[in-house]
């Protein structure tokens, strides 16, 4: 893929395909290359926010028939560096939706029990019903992401074979990509649609919003220093994404690169992906037979006449 361009982009859910931001399957991923501070043709902030407000009122509607077809569920996945702006966009973008059809989860450092169990079993626990959305807030990823920077942890969960960091090679993670992609795949033909996004935000925009959650006393609760800690591995953490990303992006579970350095273009195109994806699934109110209609007929007929 090369550097963004704003040729040919359209802000009426047009995201979905978007070269810029959709990772095809097998394509190599070179995050120098994307444009952290892309914004598609939008002309500002406002004319982004128009079209969100247009795809959070549309999603509210798309929520209502996949709750009530009761056939798909979706899942949605970021990932992103400390302060690119997940829980923001997850608060944003799912504003308008009813809260009884949503759940989001948030995996962090595993507990002793889900450590004496497979790297999935934590994920498939938090797996949507029929009908409903999942968020995760970051998620399976992890186990190729954190373990790829800090490969010590990996020795936390006690795997045959894999007695020191040398013997978790190559061939290791090669395995771990291919564990997700047939949990992903399995979870796809049963009816979850699974959209993912990478929010890329560049290391000079991370460095700013540190310092603000610093500066500001209402977002120092925020702040941690183990994220300023963990910026020294920046490169080692874009290596990890890409070599995730480009493993992983599939035509039943797509990567998007999402650029996060504007978090008002960030959370329309997230948005727009969103309902783009829901839409091509003709999400319709489930039809009523012959009897059930008569039987609707009969209940009114006896009410009114109460």
């Amino acid at each position: 893929m090369g550097k963004n361009s704003k040729e040919n982009i359209s802000t009426d859910n047009n995201f979905k395909n978007d070269s810029n931001m959709l990772v095809k399957p097998g394509n190599k991923v070179n995050l120098n290359v994307f444009d952290t501070n892309y914004t598609a043709n939008f002309k500002d902030k406002d004319d982004a926010a128009e079209m969100l407000e247009k795809d959070i009122k549309r999603l509210s509607e798309l929520q209502d028939m996949l709750y009530a077809m009761n056939k798909y569920s979706i899942l949605i996945v970021f990932q992103a560096m400390d302060a690119a702006g997940k829980d923001g966009t997850i608060k944003h973008v799912m504003t308008g939706i009813n809260p009884q059809g949503c759940v989001v989860s948030s995996f962090k450092q595993p507990s002793v029990e889900e450590l004496e169990h497979d790297f999935l079993w934590r994920i498939n626990k938090a797996m949507p019903r029929k009908g409903m959305i999942s968020i995760f807030n970051r998620s399976h990823y992890e186990e190729v992401l954190v373990t790829r920077v800090h490969p010590e942890y990996i020795l936390n969960q006690n795997l045959p074979g894999i007695d020191t960091i040398e013997l978790i090679n190559e061939k290791f993670w090669e395995s771990r990509f291919n564990m997700i992609n047939n949990f992903e795949k399995m979870a796809y033909d049963n009816g979850t649609i699974i959209i993912k996004f990478f929010l890329h935000v560049s290391k000079k925009e991370q460095k700013e919003r540190f310092l603000a959650r610093i500066e500001e006393p209402e977002k120092n609760w925020k702040f941690s220093a183990g994220d300023v800690k963990e910026r020294q591995n920046w490169d080692k953490y874009m290596e990890a994404f890409e070599n995730a990303i480009e493993n992983t992006s599939t035509d039943y579970a797509p990567w998007y690169i999402i650029p996060a350095d504007k978090k008002w273009f960030m959370r329309a195109a997230v948005g727009d992906i969103i309902v783009g994806t829901l839409e091509n699934l003709d999400l319709t109110y489930p039809k009523l037979s012959s009897s059930e209609i008569n039987e609707l007929v009969a209940a009114k007929d006896q009410l009114l006449n109460e």
